[in-house]
């Protein structure tokens, strides 16, 4: 007998997934797949579209030829600030461009002497000034810059509905996508910037749905296919399921290290959006207010700087255990960044980045100083999101949740809250599938029993 179960593409900037969940929401399958980054029109290097959209049609076909799964809906957890701009017929007018591209500094400039000054804007949809991050941004750079590619173009899809299109061939977007820091969405009027419409952006005509709406597959009208989610939102699902009835923070790490409010009922300031303060949307709509950093990116650069420094592996950072007396040398001996007086914005590295790694005596030593230096900027990061909300509670996802002295150093800058490292498999596909539970799982609705949590005990130095 075929196993009853939903399919979930987990499409994140590094690892491509194909999960599926039984009605148990236990993993029973999973593909993971690496991508080469290709170049884009103007050399610079980002997702190759054709390959991933391949990569999505065969790998569910591949399960459903199986027979061993009885796939009931699919749905898209995928990362945020990228379109996929398609014409009449439905094909793909532009690469998938990458975030982290360069934006134009005329053009910006273009923009804030048009709409006015971009802290307005901001506040407005909630999006810090990030370029090419706001995907917003990137419409309008192809109106101006590339303007016989925009007029070929019929609908413009966040990544998550346009992986949802290959299937239902259906053009939508969806509230947590175009919520997402895309200087789209007015937080205040709950609909498109008045930007958009004075723009004339036809391509964002599409109606916006919440994220649990679901149609059949063109090809499988027995599986229905939800509109995607992006994978912040969707990782702040299963939390809010299983811990909603009482105020936490979440910290989800990997490349972003995001901190999540869903419990703040403050507006965003002017000072918290040049931080880097921002507002998701949950998949209700509702606002998330969030802090975000590149620190795993800067993780990842600095281990393997180490692991080349030190001559090590790659992985020797996971072999390194909090040590205090390391720590307490450390503080000794160089000056440590404070969180009140850290660079918090788009892409700002730690003070580590400007450190001599001549001055350590061991691998161990310079892998404290490290994340000695990301928490500081994390812990300013945690203040923002939290603001004034009563906190009791901090989990942390992802990465960094296995990471001891992360951990401690967290526990140390809020002795009053609960610092719970979070093991839950896949927390932005199992968001994806809670989503969408009423297509094919009424039965077994999810009672949060996944969850393994393990508390971080403060130890003061």
């Amino acid at each position: 007998m075929s196993i009853p179960c939903v399919a979930i593409f987990d499409i994140g900037k590094t690892n491509k997934k194909l999960l599926l969940f039984d009605q148990d929401y236990q993993i029973v399958y999973q593909k993971q797949t690496p991508f080469e980054e290709i170049p884009d029109d103007d050399g610079f290097h980002g997702d190759d579209l054709q390959l991933l959209s391949n990569w999505l049609i065969d790998s569910l076909a591949e399960v459903l030829n199986e027979g061993r799964f009885d796939v009931r809906a699919l749905n898209f957890s995928a990362y945020g600030a990228s379109f996929v701009h398609i014409n009449a017929d439905g094909k793909p007018v532009t690469p998938l461009y990458n975030y982290l591209k360069t934006f134009p500094l005329e053009l910006q400039q273009r923009f804030n002497d048009h709409y006015g000054p971009g802290l307005e804007w901001s506040a407005r949809t909630a999006s810090p000034v990030l370029g090419m991050l706001n995907s917003g941004m990137q419409l309008y750079w192809l109106k101006y810059e590339k303007s016989e590619l925009y007029w070929q173009i019929e609908h413009s899809l966040h990544l998550p509905q346009y992986a949802s299109y290959l299937f239902t061939r259906r053009p939508v977007s969806e509230i947590t996508s175009v919520g997402c820091h895309t200087g789209l969405w007015d937080f205040t009027q709950r609909k498109y910037h008045r930007w958009v419409f004075e723009e004339g952006f036809h391509s964002l005509g599409q109606m916006v749905l919440p994220s649990f709406v679901t149609s059949p597959a063109v090809e499988k009208d027995d599986m229905q296919v939800g509109v995607g989610i992006h994978d912040s939102s969707a990782a702040l699902v299963p939390y809010l399921r299983a811990f909603g009835q009482e105020p936490f923070l979440l910290i989800s790490t990997g490349t972003w290290c995001i901190t999540m409010n869903p419990f703040s009922d403050e507006p965003l300031t002017i000072s918290e959006l040049r931080q880097d303060c921002l507002s998701y949307l949950t998949f209700r709509g509702d606002p998330v207010k969030a802090s975000r950093l590149f620190a795993g990116n800067e993780h990842e650069r600095a281990v393997k700087h180490l692991a080349d420094y030190f001559q090590t592996d790659l992985s020797q950072y996971q072999r390194v255990s909090y040590d205090e007396a390391i720590l307490l040398s450390l503080r000794s001996r160089f000056t440590q960044a404070s969180p009140d007086s850290v660079r918090l914005g788009s892409l700002e590295d730690s003070t580590f980045s400007e450190r001599n790694l001549n001055e350590f005596s061991s691998y161990e030593e310079a892998y404290h100083q490290l994340i000695l230096d990301l928490m500081a900027q994390q812990i300013a990061s945690v203040k923002l999101a939290k603001g004034n909300t009563a906190i009791r509670r901090i989990f942390v996802d992802g990465g960094f949740s296995r990471n001891e002295i992360y951990l401690n150093l967290l526990a140390q800058a809020f002795p009053e809250c609960e610092v719970l490292a979070s093991e839950i498999a896949q927390a932005s596909a199992l968001g994806a599938a809670l989503v969408i539970e009423d297509a094919w799982n009424k039965e077994k609705p999810f009672d949060g029993s996944l969850f393994t949590l393990k508390k971080t005990v403060c130890t003061e130095l």
